[in-house]
């Protein structure tokens, strides 16, 4: 009896439809190309100004450095650190120096390092796993030195969806989720992507996050580090974070009853946008604070309006999409 129990849960765990662990729904739907989604990290903007009139030198520029920038008076018993994930600069104009509008996330700033060596066969010894729960893969920033001593010197690697277009020379990586909802990094070959070479220094900044739990913060606390175009830090002079809009977007990570739904659609849909069903596979890949969408074609309506669809979007976090947001949607919808 055991032993047939066994086989039975063994058989169901090789089909995305009735398999039942994360792990192996998520390398079921890696097998048909298909990532899913990480946690997201709330984000908010806000702004604020320096003053340097009391400074006996006056700065010419002061960069806001990356990582911890803020972090949220008590919300819901908690209190919540937001980061940026690069450096702004912004020049003093009349002894004032403003960071306008500018974008935090939620979250624990990262780093992790990597040394890349290779076997006889050049085959990587090690494999590029980030250690960290809760990452936010849409904050993942990737940069290859020539080896440890040669920081100075780093090159930029984007992460790419699929493989079309990639040549031997493209600087991308791909990643995948693997087991306890952990995420590998993935580097080119040689053939598709540049292939890293023996000693290469890997450095990736990324934020671990809380999630939806951080929507709906709108009171900061400074904590950042700010610098002169001299190197000095800046301590004074700092005004008060305004809130220009409170913490959005956050989301738990992709639900296995969600992989199961769209890993199949994203699949048959094959990158292009056709039938109302790559639409809405699509839709859901490209802007992850969908909670619905329905899509059907010109050739549905009353009068028929031939060459159009006609989408419709309810947001986790709103009634309704907003303009910006409808207009970038759709510049993302033509690249498929």
């Amino acid at each position: 009896y055991i032993t047939a129990y066994n086989s039975n849960m063994v058989a169901n765990e090789v089909f995305i439809d009735s398999a039942t662990l994360r792990e192996n729904v998520s390398a079921l739907a890696r097998n048909i190309g298909y990532t899913p989604r990480s946690k997201r990290a709330s984000s908010a903007k806000v702004s604020f100004f320096v003053d340097t009139s009391a400074y006996a030198t006056q700065p010419l520029t002061l960069t806001l450095k990356a990582g911890i920038v803020a972090v949220s008076n008590t919300f819901n018993s908690n209190n919540y650190s937001f980061a940026i994930m690069d450096d702004i600069t912004v020049p003093v104009v009349d002894n004032i120096a403003t960071f306008n509008e500018i974008t935090i996330y939620e979250g624990s700033y990262l780093t992790k390092t990597f040394t890349y060596r290779e076997t006889g066969d050049n085959v990587p010894i090690e494999k590029f796993i980030l250690p960290n729960d809760g990452i936010d893969t849409s904050t993942l920033k990737v940069t290859v030195s020539p080896n440890v001593t040669a920081t100075n010197l780093k090159t930029v690697y984007k992460l790419t969806n699929n493989i079309i277009d990639v040549t031997n020379t493209s600087l991308v990586y791909l990643i995948q989720e693997v087991a306890d909802e952990k995420y590998e990094i993935i580097f080119g070959d040689g053939k598709f992507g540049k292939k890293l070479e023996d000693s290469n220094h890997i450095i990736i900044n990324y934020i671990s996050t809380n999630g939806k739990d951080a929507n709906g913060v709108n009171s900061f606390t400074f904590t950042g580090n700010i610098e002169d175009n001299s190197g000095v830090t800046i301590t004074e002079g700092i005004s008060e974070l305004s809130t220009i809009t409170k913490s959005a977007s956050g989301d738990d990570i992709e639900s296995v009853s969600s992989i199961k739904k769209y890993a199949p659609l994203v699949y048959s849909a094959q990158n292009r946008a056709v039938t109302a069903d790559d639409y809405k596979a699509i839709i859901t890949n490209i802007y992850t604070n969908t909670e619905s969408v329905s899509v059907y074609g010109g050739e549905d309506t009353s009068p028929p309006q031939f060459g159009k669809v006609f989408i419709s979007i309810k947001p986790k976090n709103g009634k309704y999409l907003s303009q910006i947001e409808k207009i970038e949607l759709k510049n993302k919808l033509k690249r498929y």
